[in-house]
């Protein structure tokens, strides 16, 4: 088995959601990261994977091993891996055998796609009325765009999050990072969370839709009901704050940090103790946040120059002296590695059959003063296909051998049989 599992990890530890089985039919973020959620969450997840490409993502981001990523890795762990291919009608009648015994389905297809394929909410229903079925698509599946792909980045573009990101003499800019996919992958594990608890006192199952722009344009926030209000967009301001001055990235004379002058009081130890200039607080112009709004343009320009003639540390050191708000912006990288991500415990490199090791993301969640472990490295392409399916259908190594002869499947060697 290549997928590593730290059992002494897990010793005494009562995940929520053991005993739990998800069938990860998804692919690329949103889906699959709503099943790294339950795993992490002690859910035993199965992510069904194409027997020869596996999900899109084993071909983003760097290549570790043979057939994972940067990408994959970065929303599959704790889970195990089998490949079938759903195109085949062996492949859809190993998924309804699987049925019975999971509790969750999480399925990403475009609108009518699973149902094409026998595997849509009421066909699996009829095998398993409990079933708690999530379904993941870009548009509302009732609207007139329900067949159209869903993507990260259209979607930040259709749902304003573009225009409220950036500069004002900018382009509008896309996050850094996917966040429609990210913020519908946790929207959409939260509903199978409450599901899954109102299960527990129903006995019944129920089906889940979730679209990237409906939580896409929930990620719009307070900036969202500015919009309303004011009856046009919102003006951008990059790092700054729109309502609340001095507040945002600034740069020292060697690198840049975050000041987060919260209100009044924290404004007057600012001008009196970090950068030495009580004029400014007493002048009624930026006595209060209010006037401070009102008249940013003329006190920025001054905060920007004051603020650059010290040095990064110096400020640091002042600013948490003063108990206002600060840090300094550190490189990715520098994050990364730094002191208070190896003390959180947030990273830990596993052993990788290929790659020798692999970095993994722990999970976020502290449950009774401690972190949830990492039960299982984002797993090989189907490595768990044989072990899985003979532990859950009892199929024998002949039927196994004939479902790859058809390429339903592919099979990991089995410990005996690999050379070293």
């Amino acid at each position: 088995m290549s997928t590593t599992s730290t059992t002494a990890a897990v010793e005494g530890m009562d995940f929520p959601l053991q005993g739990v089985r998800v069938l990860d039919l998804s692919r690329v973020f949103a889906g699959p990261l709503c099943g790294q959620v339950l795993a992490d969450f002690g859910a035993e997840v199965i992510k069904v994977e194409h027997p020869g490409r596996g999900d899109d993502t084993r071909d983003w981001g760097m290549r570790i091993g043979k057939t994972e990523t940067t990408y994959y890795n970065s929303m599959n762990r704790n889970k195990r891996s089998i490949t079938v291919d759903l195109q085949t009608p062996e492949g859809v009648k190993l998924i309804h055998d699987l049925i019975p015994q999971f509790d969750v389905v999480i399925q990403n297809f475009k609108t009518g796609g699973a149902e094409k394929l026998g595997l849509g909410y009421e066909q699996l229903k009829a095998i398993k009325p409990a079933l708690i079925y999530c379904s993941v698509a870009g548009y509302n599946s009732a609207g007139p765009e329900a067949k159209r792909p869903g993507y990260d980045l259209v979607i930040q573009g259709e749902a304003g999050l573009m225009a409220l990101n950036g500069e004002a003499n900018q382009p509008p800019l896309k996050f850094g990072v996917a966040v429609v996919d990210m913020m519908t992958g946790m929207y959409a594990a939260q509903a199978v969370l409450a599901a899954l608890f109102r299960r527990e006192r129903t006995g019944k199952g129920r089906l889940i839709e979730m679209a990237l722009y409906d939580c896409g344009l929930m990620v719009t926030g307070y900036y969202g009901l500015d919009a309303l209000l004011l009856g046009h967009d919102p003006q951008r301001y990059g790092n700054a704050h729109p309502s609340i001055v001095p507040y945002g990235m600034f740069d020292a004379a060697d690198g840049p940090l975050i000041i987060a002058v919260g209100n009044n009081s924290q404004f007057d130890k600012f001008c009196r103790e970090v950068i030495g200039r009580p004029d400014i607080v007493e002048d009624p112009r930026y006595a209060t946040n209010v006037e401070r709004a009102k008249n940013r343009l003329s006190l920025l320009p001054m905060m920007v120059e004051l603020i650059r003639s010290f040095p990064r540390e110096l400020l640091l050191a002042r600013l948490s002296a003063a108990g206002i708000p600060c840090g300094k912006v550190a490189g990715l990288h520098e994050a990364l590695t730094s002191e208070r991500t190896r003390q959180g415990g947030l990273l830990q490199e596993m052993p990788h059959p290929v790659a020798g090791t692999t970095h993994v993301f722990a999970p976020p969640y502290r449950l009774d003063g401690q972190r949830l472990p990492i039960r299982m490295a984002p797993p090989t392409l189907g490595e768990g296909t044989r072990e899985v399916l003979q532990q859950l259908l009892e199929l024998s190594d002949a039927q196994l051998q004939e479902l790859q002869s058809k390429g339903v499947l592919t099979l990991p060697q089995k410990p005996q049989e690999t050379c070293e």
